[in-house]
């Protein structure tokens, strides 16, 4: 970071340099003065942490597991909704457009008119954000919904039907696993050329593989318990035990693996991006936004670093969705 932005900090100045020249009281004082910055730094978070929790923390200790849940899956979906406001609905309230240079403003650092300062063409770096987010989310859900349906049916099938059929949904599954994931989304794309659809497409198929594994699995533990056996010796049949009994209990664990999996998506679209294999100019996708920027990091590092915050926050909030789901849901089975 030191040398990037051209920070005169201990790192470059003193360190590098002491190594580079092999003066040893230089760097011997270096790592004591670092490693009493790092002790006295983490006895102060350590001292206020247990001091919060003395004074603030007594009511959530008491609380029960059940309850913290709900309160995270409250707080997950309210995060959630403001994200979906202002990804669908914010554009109403931009005062700038996306997409319209204005080479007057180009390289603006932050301030009131431009939040988060402008690109290279005077484009508002913040409404860009704003307008990429839409595709960063609504692509990132799409995939999931795919990936979730056909990869539920696949397993469904697989761990109810059994046989022949198992086999070989199975084998192809573990084909499709035995590569890295995003190396094969890479290659993937690289066939198909780049294009948001075409970075869907190689993502689909490679997240399949995780619901197709799970809801085989657990279609298989579900088979032989004993409720699955009175159903049989009452006289329902194979739909009705599928839709009545199999997908009621593997739906939970897929769900929560699905909120899990969205900011993983989103992760991997902007990888895909930032490649020059998923979006392209001039859509505003943040990991194309980001692949426009990385030529000028040093000169107007504020466009990297706010889309980065932006796929951060993002991803943090269908985490704690995930989180909370399955805390809550793991709490329910337990009672």
């Amino acid at each position: 970071m030191e040398s990037i932005f051209s920070w005169p900090g201990v790192g470059k100045k003193m360190a590098v340099d002491a190594i580079n020249y092999r003066d040893y009281p230089v760097i011997q004082g270096y790592v004591v003065w670092m490693a009493l910055i790092f002790l006295v730094i983490n006895f102060a978070v350590d001292a206020s942490y247990q001091s919060l929790i003395r004074e603030y923390g007594k009511g959530w200790k008491r609380m029960d597991k059940k309850r913290k849940s709900r309160i995270w899956l409250i707080v997950s979906l309210i995060l959630l909704l403001l994200l979906f406001v202002a990804a669908f609905g914010g554009e109403k309230w931009l005062h700038h457009a996306p997409f319209k240079p204005d080479m007057r403003h180009a390289f603006q650092k932050p301030c009131l008119e431009y939040p988060f300062g402008t690109d290279n063409l005077g484009r508002c770096v913040f409404c860009r954000i704003i307008k990429g987010s839409r595709t960063s989310i609504f692509s990132a859900l799409f995939v999931v919904l795919i990936v979730f349906t056909v990869g539920t049916l696949l397993g469904t099938a697989a761990g109810f039907v059994g046989g022949i059929w198992e086999n070989i949904i199975m084998k192809i599954t573990l084909i499709f696993q035995a590569f890295p994931s995003f190396i094969l989304a890479v290659a993937i794309a690289g066939i198909l050329g780049n294009g948001v659809i075409n970075g869907v497409l190689s993502l689909c198929a490679v997240y399949w593989t995780t619901y197709c594994r799970l809801a085989r699995s657990l279609t298989v533990s579900l088979r032989e318990v004993p409720y699955m056996k009175a159903a049989k010796v009452c006289g329902a049949g194979k739909p009705a035990i599928l839709f009545r009994y199999i997908l009621p209990n593997v739906m939970p664990s897929l769900l929560v693996t699905a909120a899990l999996d969205v900011g993983s998506v989103i992760l991997s679209m902007a990888g895909l991006s930032f490649l020059g294999l998923g979006a392209v100019r001039p859509t505003a996708e943040w990991g194309a936004v980001m692949s426009e920027a990385k030529d000028y990091l040093q000169t107007a590092p504020w466009i990297i670093v706010f889309n980065g915050i932006a796929l951060f926050v993002v991803v943090t909030v269908f985490n704690l969705l995930g989180d909370s789901l399955r805390d809550l849901l793991d709490t329910e089975a337990e009672m």
